[in-house]
């Protein structure tokens, strides 16, 4: 997410993240008339063990304020699974994506298509 979005106290990682989706188009430049094929998954904000702290429920029974702005700003409404990456690496790795080159697939629940629900 952050080769495409900014937020604040990440913009270390940020640079990191932008600099690979760089690499990725510059090798499809380079590499794609010799048949070599460089793609990307971008992933959303995955349920993991380091996400973990982030997605328990507080002492007071609220929820951690990152989780609840990562859930309404998602369309799917949650986190993502490990094993929801799978399928478009299956994909990328597969004859499928042979014309497919320099491209981030982002597997993301929609959160860079969505600008967040409307104040009621």
């Amino acid at each position: 997410m952050m080769s495409e979005l900014g937020r604040e106290t990440v913009s270390a990682y940020a640079a990191a993240k932008g600099g690979l989706k760089m690499l990725t188009r510059n090798i499809c430049a380079e590499y794609g008339e010799f048949n070599i094929q460089c793609n990307g998954i971008g992933p959303g904000y995955i349920a993991t063990p380091q996400t973990a702290p982030l997605r328990e429920v507080q002492p007071d029974g609220s929820r951690h304020p990152f989780d609840q702005f990562i859930c309404s700003r998602t369309p799917a409404g949650r986190w993502l699974n490990p094993d929801e990456l799978g399928g478009p690496a299956v994909f990328l790795a597969s004859d499928a994506s042979n014309a497919v080159n320099g491209h981030i697939l982002y597997v993301d629940g929609g959160i860079l298509a969505y600008i967040g629900k409307q104040p009621k």
